[in-house]
This record gives structure tokens, sequence and C-alpha cells, in this order.
């Protein structure tokens, strides 16, 4: 569940179909997400689930599958 909204979040907020937005997909390199990007991304996360996501912790995702990993980790309830 974690994933298929963090995915239409991405694909919604970066213009690509949810296809493209697979776990093992680079934000910036496969998805060209830059820093403004990350940051909307970081808010809608923020907002959907209920958490927040430091500025430290935003640096380090990679790729969307770092975004779900850490979201199931931190968020208490879907």
């Amino acid at each position: 569940m974690i994933f298929e909204k963090v995915r239409d979040l991405v694909a919604d907020r970066l213009n690509h179909n949810i296809e493209d937005v697979t776990m093992e997909a680079n934000l910036k390199e496969d998805l060209g997400a830059d820093s403004f990007s990350y940051a909307e991304i970081g808010m809608l996360l923020e907002d959907s689930f209920n958490v927040t996501i430091s500025d430290l912790d935003l640096d380090q995702f990679q790729t969307v599958g770092d975004l779900v990993h850490y979201l199931e980790q931190h968020v208490t309830e879907v």
C-alpha cells in the first residue's frame, strides 16, 4: 500500500506514467527529479503519511524504493 501511494505521488509530481515509477527507479537519473522536486515530494509525503522527513534524510533518497523503505520504518498507520 505504501508503494502504491508513493508511486502515484511521484508519477504525478514528476509527470511520469506509473509504470515508470518502480522500486528501482532512480529519482534523479530515471525520473528527472531536481532539488525543487525533492522538496515538493518530501512535503507531499509528509502530508500523505503524517510523518516528518528531515532534510538530511530527504537528501539520502536515491530511488523510489528508498522512499518506500523509509516510510515503512517511520509510518505507524497508512
